[in-house]
């Protein structure tokens, strides 16, 4: 029962779903007939619009297609016109062109004119110009010829005078010629006179040139031996000074503080002195007379005729000296050089080969300003030499 109460069910719902899709079918295509008659509806208005525009532009077409027809009748109007312009142009350059050479032509023989008529004027200028110097100088020559004119009438008088006065003046010469002649003979024997004194005097000069040439050949040969006698003295005396300076360093030895400087024999104040005193010390002494003796040994060598002489030459250094017995350096350093020397004379040398020096401390040996330097200062040299 329940399957036939199904079956029946089943039999029923089929019916309205089929009249259902039925109804949908037919509103779509109702639906899409209106949409084709709305699309028919506008492609119609479409294409008579179309129709229209393309009746528009058939007859724009055909509008141009007589306008470019006329615009093509005018172009070859415009050519032929064209054409006659340019022949009539190119004729007309033709004639241009002839003018302008006929301008040319012109103007080079206006340029040509004006020129020959600027020269033409600058020569006459030139010429008047030529003309007035020429007035002017003939104007001042005259003037000048005139003066001259004149002068030279002047000086015809002035020597018309002069000849008149030189005529006169023969007239008197001729009557003085005697006493002339006679004036002339005696300035003659005078001058005569005068060569004859003349040639005593240069005959007299003669003689006294002779004479001192032959003086001044005597003074030349006796200066020659003159000096030859002084180079022999000179190197004698030399010898000797060799001979003294080797024996008193035999003597004496080889001592730092005696030396020899040169051709000076150099004794330290401090060997001979104290300080700031010019009394000989034991020592000093001492050293002293063997110098002495040796100086007195070679003296006695010494030929008389070598005028030499034994310098003692007395230096300090810079310090200035403060005591009561000398008032500075160089009063020092010459009574050390005096001390010195009469030792000597003590020893037997001769006072008249003696000579004493001070020069104070303005010989230095060094000039530094150190003990060292100071010491080397203070000094007594002795030099053999002449006198």
């Amino acid at each position: 029962m329940i399957g036939l109460s199904r079956r029946r069910n089943r039999d029923v719902n089929t019916w309205p779903g089929f009249v259902d899709a039925l109804a949908t079918l037919l509103m779509v295509i109702i639906f899409l007939l209106m949409i084709f008659v709305i699309a028919q509806v506008y492609l119609g208005a479409a294409l008579s619009g179309r129709d229209e525009a393309l009746s528009d532009l058939t007859a724009q077409v055909n509008e141009l297609t007589s306008l470019l027809s006329l615009e093509r009748n005018n172009n070859q109007r415009m050519e032929l016109e064209l054409t006659q312009l340019t022949t009539e142009l190119s004729n007309t350059a033709d004639q241009r062109d002839d003018l302008r050479n006929r301008a040319a032509t012109l103007a080079d023989q206006l340029a040509a004119a004006e020129l020959s008529a600027d020269e033409i004027e600058q020569k006459l200028l030139a010429a008047l110009a030529s003309l007035e110097d020429k007035e002017s100088e003939l104007t001042e020559l005259r003037e000048t010829t005139g003066e001259k004119i004149t002068d030279q009438e002047t000086r015809i008088d002035e020597l018309s005078a002069l000849l008149a006065s030189r005529a006169s003046e023969l007239e008197e010469q001729k009557n003085l010629s005697d006493e002339a002649k006679a004036q002339v003979a005696a300035l003659n024997q005078q001058m005569l006179a005068l060569r004859q004194q003349l040639a005593r005097i240069e005959a007299a000069l003669e003689a006294s040139e002779r004479e001192n040439e032959e003086k001044d050949a005597q003074i030349v040969n006796l200066g020659n031996r003159l000096n030859a006698a002084l180079a022999t003295k000179v190197a004698e005396l030399q010898r000797y000074r060799s001979e003294f300076f080797g024996r008193l360093r035999e003597v004496l030895g080889d001592r730092q503080d005696i030396r020899v400087v040169g051709d000076r024999f150099v004794f330290q104040s401090e060997v001979l002195f104290g300080s700031g005193s010019a009394d000989l010390g034991e020592q000093g002494q001492e050293q002293l007379a063997k110098l002495g003796q040796t100086l007195t040994t070679i003296a006695a060598d010494i030929p008389d005729d070598i005028d030499w002489v034994m310098r003692v030459d007395g230096h300090t250094d810079k310090v200035p000296i403060r005591n009561l017995k000398f008032a500075s350096n160089w009063e020092l350093s010459a009574a050390r050089a005096i001390s010195v020397v009469k030792f000597l004379i003590d020893q037997g040398v001769p006072p008249n080969r003696l000579v004493a020096a001070g020069f104070g401390e303005y010989q230095p040996l060094d000039n530094r300003d150190d003990e060292i330097a100071y010491r080397r200062n203070r000094r007594i040299e002795f030099k053999i030499t002449e006198r």
